[in-house]
């Protein structure tokens, strides 16, 4: 049995009918990317000035994916940062290619925020990077401060160590100064046994 809604029941339902919420634009770091620009692959090809401009656009970042879209990026931050035009491999030009990569991970997420196996790949890949930053402060701090400029990273300090204090690490320190107190006493009547023992040898040896 079918019973027929009035249309004041009805249009009370559709009123009330949950709001689709719209989703933000939110900006991303490829936006800079002109879509005319030519893929990382065909970039370099001679014959490419002479294609139809359907081919051209085929072979442009207009149609081209986020996976080639990334690797202009990337190439990009590293011609930023590298020594030279042969360097692949140094701590600039990873720190480069991580930046790159953290932040799709970050704009991933600011869409998809229960992703979780994202999440951990984005915190793996900044404690990756923050080492070599923390290598490069080390040694080579002018590098440290032009990759930093370049890239647009804000490196903060890491915190000083700190502990939580509890009952039984307060227990436990005060029975490790306890023990530490009575061998420091030992030591102390060993030393002054060893002492008078060389006084006397000097003064046989004296007579």
């Amino acid at each position: 049995f079918h019973q027929v809604c009035s249309p004041f029941i009805q249009t009370a339902r559709w009123y009330a009918r949950p709001v689709r919420r719209k989703r933000k634009d939110i900006p991303s770091h490829l936006d800079d990317l002109p879509p005319t620009m030519l893929k990382k692959d065909y970039a370099n090809v001679p014959i490419i000035d002479s294609v139809d401009d359907v081919v051209r656009r085929l072979l442009s970042l207009e149609m081209a994916s986020q996976k080639e879209k990334m690797k202009i990026k990337t190439q990009q931050l590293v011609e930023k940062v590298r020594r030279s035009p042969s360097d692949n491999g140094s701590f600039e030009v990873q720190v480069a290619a991580l930046t790159a990569k953290i932040r799709t991970y970050e704009e991933h997420l600011q869409r998809h925020p229960k992703d979780k196996s994202n999440r951990r790949r984005m915190l793996m890949d900044i404690d990756r990077r923050k080492k070599l930053l923390a290598y490069l402060r080390r040694v080579r701090y002018d590098t440290f401060e032009n990759t930093c400029k370049q890239l647009n990273i804000q490196y903060t300090l890491p915190p000083p160590y700190s502990r939580r204090v509890t009952k039984r690490w307060v227990v436990k320190k005060a029975f490790c100064l306890k023990v530490f107190q009575e061998a420091q006493k030992l030591k102390a009547s060993e030393r002054l046994k060893q002492r008078r023992e060389w006084r006397a040898r000097a003064r046989a040896a004296r007579e």
